[in-house]
């Protein structure tokens, strides 16, 4: 197994838009990511993972005109509740838009959503100009990857590169809460 290499943002963003997958830093593990429009790309993540489509990925953002696309427009007092949390590590399920393929919100009516204050991940969301793809870096019945070699050691050659940069000192994954019943699905 070759080395993986770690990125720069602008290299990381470049791989993205070329449809290839990326390992990246953060709040609390490494992430897998994409371009959730890609949807080679975004079945990569899922059999790299062992992970079903039904279940559906979370899509991360630097700002909300990157998660528009994939969202459907929401009474103004539900899209001030997540306001209120972002950015932040609190990921919310919101209505889907129409056209939101499976392949990215699993069989449900939602798509889960992040506006993340997480810097590496805030500026490659920028970089990349649109939200991404972000799943845990780990097979779905392992730990998820804290550390670039750990990430190396699950994914190595399936992988363009990983992004540099440190986690952001969360202990777990984001919490998730549903947007219109106030559910707390994950504790973060």
């Amino acid at each position: 197994m070759k080395h993986v290499p770690l990125l720069d943002t602008a290299t990381a963003a470049e791989k993205l838009r070329i449809g290839q997958v990326i390992a990246y830093p953060t709040e609390a593990v490494y992430g897998l990511g994409c371009d959730p429009a890609n949807e080679t790309a975004v079945r990569k993540i899922l059999a790299m993972k062992g992970r079903h489509e039904s279940a559906g990925l979370v899509l991360i953002a630097s700002e909300l005109s990157e998660l528009q696309p994939w969202v459907a427009e929401v009474d103004p007092a539900l899209l001030d509740k997540a306001m209120k949390t972002w950015p932040g590590p609190i990921t919310w399920l919101f209505p889907r838009a129409k056209g939101v393929p499976d392949y990215v919100a699993g069989r449900h009516p939602t798509v889960a959503v992040r506006i993340t204050a997480h810097g590496p991940s805030r500026d490659l969301c920028r970089a990349f100009g649109s939200a991404l793809i972000s799943t845990s870096a780990n097979h779905t019945a392992a730990s998820p990857a804290r550390s670039a070699q750990e990430v190396e050691n699950y994914f190595g050659d399936q992988l363009a590169g990983i992004l540099a940069g440190e986690l952001g000192g969360a202990q777990n994954p984001s919490e998730i809460r549903d947007l219109v019943s106030g559910e707390t699905l994950r504790q973060g």
